[in-house]
């Protein structure tokens, strides 16, 4: 077995020694494994002496920065929260941005479009996130931007769905968590009279429970606050967790 010492590059010598053979009057530079993978996550500079610009390039290539890897930002609230009133001024900001595609997984539309089999048991609920959260996971990990607007009632079903999107990029959760009374006086439809009539079986809010989450990445509510600002807030948690630049 051969030792292997550490390697530090010694800018005087412009060259690598073993950190022991150094003298220590002399200039030490070192990138640790960790400083690497966050130079690499927001897109900062990787000095020539490290290593080879081919060599960064291809770690570029396969690690690209944060503002450039696929993600997935995940609504969840209520019926009549605001959610996807919000999901579409949010993807009309990353559409304005440019840069990654962008799509819109609506629950109205996917039920209709994707799981219009489906019933409203907890299985088949479960099963319609699962499909969303698949799609969700896809559109990531090839780059784009998915933006989720279901009711998702289930913590269990929302944990399983960020697992698998993690696996290929960010997700960010964001818990619309306008009140039952107010989602209640704003339903034009009257589900939740038909609901609370007993005419409309397992009901998220009335007769099926609704799992507030406890650890979403950002809380908005749309009671007293307008959709731009709630968009705008989404926008700069984006911002902040590095996958957008402001």
């Amino acid at each position: 077995m051969v030792d292997f010492k550490h390697m530090v590059y010694v800018q005087e010598k412009a060259q690598y020694e073993p950190i022991d053979e150094v003298d220590k009057n002399l200039t030490i530079l070192n990138i640790s494994g960790t400083e690497l993978r966050r130079r690499l996550a927001e897109g900062l500079d990787i000095p020539d002496w490290f290593s080879f610009p081919n060599v960064v390039a291809e770690l570029r290539r396969t690690r690209p920065a944060k503002s450039k890897q696929g993600f997935t930002v995940f609504f969840t609230g209520l019926s009549g929260s605001g959610k996807s009133t919000i999901a579409n001024a949010v993807m009309v900001k990353m559409m304005e941005m440019g840069g990654r595609p962008v799509t819109l997984l609506d629950g109205d539309v996917v039920r209709k479009n994707l799981s219009s089999e489906l019933g409203f048991s907890k299985e088949h609920r479960d099963l319609n996130i699962r499909r969303i959260g698949y799609v969700a996971s896809e559109i990531t990990k090839n780059g784009g931007i998915a933006i989720c607007a279901p009711i998702a009632p289930y913590t269990t079903t929302r944990r399983a769905v960020r697992e698998d999107i993690e696996s290929f990029g960010t997700f960010v959760e964001v818990h619309v968590s306008t009140s039952l009374e107010e989602c209640e006086r704003r339903d034009r439809k009257g589900l939740y009279k038909l609901a609370r009539e007993g005419k409309i079986k397992e009901f998220t809010g009335i007769s099926d429970p609704y799992e507030a989450p406890v650890k979403a990445e950002l809380v908005v509510d749309t009671e007293n606050v307008d959709v731009d600002n709630c968009a705008h807030q989404v926008i700069l948690k984006l911002e902040q967790l590095g996958l957008i630049v402001g």
